[in-house]
């Protein structure tokens, strides 16, 4: 099982920017899609972004698309999401989870498909 690490978390202002990181514990994170998910407080567990193998599918939920990035270098066994223009919503603990199976527009929000989590990092956005 691929054990997930992420990092990048803090607190920011609204309209600010971070950069969360997921890497791979003793793994590397060339053969697995990844997914990043978020939590807030009183909320469920959300999915934000999937990036494929390769990079060649990515995929955003529409609360971040255009302001989340989802990259990966596959050198280092690391995927990022560059968010911009943070908002107060987007404060939540944030999980990238892996998969070996290939994220489609159907399925890529399905938490049941992610084989491994992370611990999560805290983002919040607050002035």
């Amino acid at each position: 099982q691929v054990q997930l690490v992420e990092s990048g978390g803090g607190l920011v202002q609204p309209g600010g920017s971070l950069r969360l990181s997921c890497t791979a514990a003793g793994f590397e994170l060339d053969a697995y899609a990844v997914g990043w998910f978020r939590k807030a407080p009183g909320k469920g567990r959300e999915a934000i972004s999937s990036i494929s193998k390769s990079a060649g599918r990515k995929y955003y939920a529409d609360s971040v698309k255009g302001r989340f990035t989802i990259s990966r270098d596959d050198p280092t066994s690391t995927i990022y999401l560059q968010m911009n223009n943070l908002k107060p919503e987007d404060t939540a603990i944030y999980y990238c989870a892996a998969r070996s199976s290939m994220p489609g527009a159907s399925t890529w929000r399905d938490e049941g498909q992610y084989e491994s989590w992370g611990q999560g990092t805290q983002v919040t956005v607050s002035s």
